[in-house]
């Protein structure tokens, strides 16, 4: 191997050879020495011409010769030699550039995430000074909330199909400008009439629905099963902050600025996140050119999914019990997450007689408790797995907190007799619920991880559809019936649930 480089780094060594240092004083335009290169697989040995073009300008050349293994035995290192090991080149990085890629590109989605539900819970404060100034009646404004989950619902299959096939980080940027640019113009369609109201929440959900599959296509190639439960879970806690975010500045924008200023500022943020993003993230380890050598081998070792899927197996994927496994728990699951979140203000308001004010903050603390929950029990799944602990039990043990954790407490509150008691089984009955992010949620990387985005998009339209389905169903319920009856209900789910995950699924590759 032979090349020239440009000597730049404020960091070369302090102490130099003699013969380098006397660079700066007056002598030879020219210095040679050897550079013996030691590592674990090996040593290599480096001829190094180092020349100053120009005296004060601060630029060294260096011309770099590998000097053949056939007389590498007769180089002798004496006062002109310099031998260096794998680590000394690492502790003259900067501390930033040895920060993991994987971990930044976790982070990006984790922020990309914070940005999705900030961006999705501004219509549910807006939507009040807006309907006042737009003479909406209630029958409107539903229509305008619900308008967002049919493009939500048109992109899942879809965005997995799409991830798989040409590489997250397309369609996760994608994703982001698109609902970002749709938030950004919400202000100009809903002046300009409902239809185009309707048409840009549309947009929104269009651009929302790939998201998750993205993420999952991507960072299945990120990051290593070790780790798998803490990444997932730490950006699933993105959504759970986004909401918390959303929900505390809406607030605020609105009465210094007015309701648009809620969509033109969460929406601008969109474009210094997919800055970041094209600058930052690849939807491969391969891809990456800048990713250092011993963090690459650790991820095209420990990762399995590697390269995008040409064709999707769907008559494979769809014969595997797994994977119906895994679409009905994220049904029963997502029904009774979807039921507590979206009416929880109004059995707040009804049964525990909070005013509006004490029921809209104390619907951020769920939020708070699943971001807690979610990574510690992300730290929980990973150190079982590094433990020793099959995958497919840490899976099962995880999803089964998520399930009867949130069962228990729900049939809890028929029986408190307190406000204050109420309100805490229903954060810990959230916060158990988000133990799921270490056990279903995780499972799609588990069993198909080159097709992961598009299983997470197939389980994920049975959890919207829950999700639509049960908060219908929940106001019929009410009509004719309790909250007792309405908790019953998801209680029933949660444990049928339960028997089907620990029947069928499994944390063991099974479509390759």
């Amino acid at each position: 191997m032979s090349c020239r480089a440009l000597l730049f780094s404020p960091n070369f060594p302090k102490s130099p050879p003699d013969n380098i240092s006397a660079l700066n004083k007056p002598g030879p335009p020219r210095s040679l020495f050897r550079v013996r290169l030691d590592s674990a697989h090996g040593s290599s040995v480096f001829r190094v011409s180092v020349s100053e073009r120009r005296r004060n300008s601060l630029k060294v050349y260096a011309d770099v010769k590998e000097i053949p293994e056939s007389i590498r035995e007769s180089v002798k290192f004496e006062a002109d030699g310099v031998v260096l090991r794998e680590e000394d080149l690492d502790s003259s990085i900067p501390w930033w550039e040895q920060f993991p890629k994987r971990w930044v590109i976790v982070i990006l989605c984790f922020s990309a995430f914070l940005l999705c539900n900030m961006d999705r819970v501004n219509m549910s404060i807006a939507i009040l000074p807006m309907s006042a100034e737009f003479n909406w009646n209630p029958a409107t404004v539903g229509l305008i909330q619900s308008s967002f989950f049919w493009g939500y619902l048109l992109t899942q299959i879809a965005g997995g199909i799409w991830a798989d096939t040409v590489g997250g980080k397309a369609v996760l940027g994608f994703g982001v400008v698109w609902w970002s640019i749709a938030t950004a113009l919400t202000p100009v369609a809903a002046k300009l009439g409902l239809p185009f109201l309707l048409v840009v929440r549309v947009f929104m959900g269009i651009g929302e629905g790939v998201a998750m599959p993205a993420m999952n296509n991507i960072l299945s190639k990120w990051v290593p099963v070790a780790e798998r439960s803490r990444s997932l879970a730490l950006v699933y806690s993105g959504m759970y902050l986004g909401s918390v975010t959303g929900l505390a500045f809406s607030p605020f924008l609105i009465h210094q600025f007015g309701w648009p200023s809620v969509f033109y500022s969460f929406g601008s943020l969109g474009t210094v996140w997919f800055a970041l993003w094209l600058n930052k993230a690849h939807s491969s380890p391969i891809e990456d050119t800048q990713l250092r050598p011993q963090e690459k081998k650790l991820l095209v070792t420990n990762c399995i999914s590697k390269q995008p899927a040409k064709t999707i197996p769907w008559r494979l994927i769809l014969s595997k019990p797994p994977v119906w496994a895994l679409i009905a728990s994220h049904f029963c699951h997502n029904w009774g997450t979807f039921i507590l979140l979206t009416w929880m203000p109004t059995y707040y308001n009804q049964v525990l007689k909070f005013n509006l004010t004490e029921s809209g903050l104390l619907c951020v603390l769920p939020w708070l408790t699943m971001a807690f929950s979610a990574n510690l029990g992300g730290w929980i799944a990973d150190t079982l797995v590094s433990r020793g602990l099959s995958v497919t039990t840490v899976r099962k043990i995880m999803q089964s907190i998520g399930f009867l954790g949130p069962a228990f407490f729900l049939t809890q509150l028929s029986h408190v007799n307190s406000p204050a008691m109420a309100v805490l089984c229903m954060a810990c009955s959230q916060g158990t619920d988000a133990f799921s992010q270490s056990g279903l949620y995780s499972n799609h990387q588990d069993i198909a991880p080159r097709y992961s985005g598009v299983l997470l998009g197939l389980s994920n339209t049975a959890g919207v559809l829950a999700g639509v389905f049960g908060t219908a169903a929940t106001g019929y319920i009410l009509q004719h019936g309790s909250w007792d009856d309405v908790f019953k209900v998801s209680v029933g789910l949660y444990l049928v649930g339960t028997v089907v995950w620990n029947l069928f699924s499994t944390g063991e590759k099974i479509v390759d």
